[in-house]
């Protein structure tokens, strides 16, 4: 697992010294955002030891206990947006948002006292992680009009496909979050607080992407992607 997380940071160009690269020359955006993006993901700290624990479907069905009430039993969360699913959801991206939360860089008052270190340790969320991974994916998710689909679905693939890939399937291994079958009103409030500058720990590159999007483009998106289905990549035997 060790290797696994080496690997991984130097495939991402990540590493615990990101933070203390050189200035980059005033002016130079391009190496502005290679920064930034370094410094989107470390690799270190509590994050680096749960992704190299091994984790364990059964305690983290049983540390999901703590769960159930905001994001449902079966981890569908809600319809209307205000918890997302996440059943199915990689574990390298749960692993992620968890610690993220917990270590100030992204914001989310009402997650932070169930994500709190006095209630769930980095094995914890490994298990956690490990357990959520591995659910089905109902398709009774909230879905938008689904009108101009055919727009959004050209939207998509110019602008997201490469991080989310063609089916919303996400990149376990870079981080990037399936979008497949999430509820469209979290996708929509998201990627206007991402757009708005309101959503901390939001991708650089998605930043500078989604920047130029009326909020009618951002709907159409959501509606789509909402409907988008792909399957999770999985341990052969979760158990």
């Amino acid at each position: 697992m060790k290797n696994y997380v080496l690997a991984l940071s130097i495939a991402l160009g990540i590493s615990s010294l990101a933070l203390a690269a050189e200035p980059v020359t005033k002016g130079s955006k391009q190496a502005t955002l290679e920064q930034a993006e370094a410094a989107w993901n470390p690799i270190e700290g509590e994050k680096l030891i749960a992704l190299s624990a091994k984790g364990d479907y059964l305690r983290g069905e049983i540390t999901y206990e703590v769960c159930r009430g905001c994001h449902r039993p079966d981890a569908n969360g809600r319809v209307d947006g205000k918890y997302p699913r996440l059943a199915g959801q990689h574990d390298t991206v749960l692993i992620k948002q968890l610690t993220d939360i917990r270590a100030g860089r992204r914001g989310n008052p009402k997650m932070l006292p169930f994500a709190d270190d006095h209630v769930i340790n980095a094995q914890e969320i490994a298990d956690l992680a490990k357990y959520l991974s591995h659910l089905p994916i109902p398709a009774n998710n909230g879905k938008g009009e689904g009108a101009y689909l055919e727009r959004a679905a050209k939207i998509y693939d110019a602008d997201c496909a490469e991080c989310h890939g063609k089916n919303g399937e996400g990149i376990r291994e870079k981080f990037y979050p399936r979008v497949a079958s999430q509820h469209f009103a979290y996708l929509e409030n998201n990627m206007l607080a991402i757009r708005d500058g309101k959503r901390m720990n939001s991708y650089p590159k998605m930043v500078e992407v989604i920047k130029k999007y009326k909020d009618k483009d951002i709907t159409l998106l959501a509606d789509y992607m909402s409907r988008q289905q792909s399957e999770p990549q999985r341990d052969p035997q979760p158990r």
